[in-house]
């Protein structure tokens, strides 16, 4: 039996961007090399962290959503992850039925609308 896993990773600020696409790049290879299936893929970009990590204030984000038949494919991951001195940190969750739907209603651009519509109704309404 499949299940879905999201990994987020960030990668350190020094990196340029082909570096970071690179890193990226490998670290998907590595989830498609090990029989997973690539669901959804977002770069956040370099963003501010909230604390810092190894002296740095700052790092690349990226989420990796996946299908996986075999828990496997994250140990081989997470091993990677720890070995690439690029990677400041990492997390892997394996996604249950409603977190997978919430992912979907976000990449159709579902959640968060009905607040603003709401919004928007009350002040044209005053």
């Amino acid at each position: 039996m499949s299940k879905q896993y999201e990994t987020v990773f960030i990668l350190t600020p020094i990196l340029s961007e082909a570096q970071a696409k690179d890193a990226v790049e490998k670290f998907t290879t590595i989830i498609t090399s090990n029989g997973a299936q690539i669901v959804h893929e977002e770069n956040w970009g370099l963003r501010k962290l909230a604390y810092p990590i190894q002296k740095k204030n700052s790092g690349f984000y990226h989420v990796v959503e996946y299908t996986a038949n075999e828990g496997n494919v994250v140990d081989v991951l997470e091993t990677e992850f720890r070995r690439d001195e690029r990677v400041l940190r990492f997390m892997t969750i394996a996604l249950d039925k409603h977190s997978i739907a919430y992912n979907e209603k976000k990449r159709k651009g579902l959640v968060g609308k009905k607040k603003e519509e709401a919004t928007e109704s009350k002040t044209e309404n005053a």
